[in-house]
């Protein structure tokens, strides 16, 4: 598989995303539904606190998947939901402790809720691998 980073200008590089990942030979692709803030057990984590929330979601994103066989390294796009779109930057950096390198082409929207009371984001991921 041959994983391709385009990126026809430099100025989403500040903002930690790229603008499209080409791919080929692929021998599957992993489709994460939005991942939240939830325990193992399906309690919401870090009620109020946005960077415990976000870490909870990246760690679940992880084992997700971890179970289908990918890795932070396979994700080629990401889709972030925010009910409060000023916390995007604090996302992207801690996005960055977990997936390193050149970042997935992802898209950021605000919202006015989300499926659980008290989660401040929810992140869907597509992985190539």
């Amino acid at each position: 598989m041959e994983k391709r980073q385009v990126n026809p200008w430099t100025w989403q590089d500040q903002f930690g995303f790229s603008q499209a990942w080409r791919v080929d030979g692929a021998q599957s692709i992993v489709f994460v539904s939005g991942q939240g803030p939830m325990s193992p057990e399906g309690q919401l984590v870090g009620a109020g606190d946005f960077e415990a929330q976000t870490r909870q979601t990246l760690e679940n994103l992880g084992a997700v998947l971890s179970d289908a066989g990918a890795s932070f390294e396979d994700v080629v796009k990401v889709n972030l939901y925010l009910t409060d779109i000023a916390n995007l930057r604090d996302f992207s950096r801690i996005k960055g402790e977990y997936i390193s390198g050149p970042q997935p082409a992802s898209t950021a929207v605000g919202v006015t809720g989300l499926a659980i009371p008290g989660m401040m984001l929810e992140l869907e991921a597509v992985a190539a691998v």
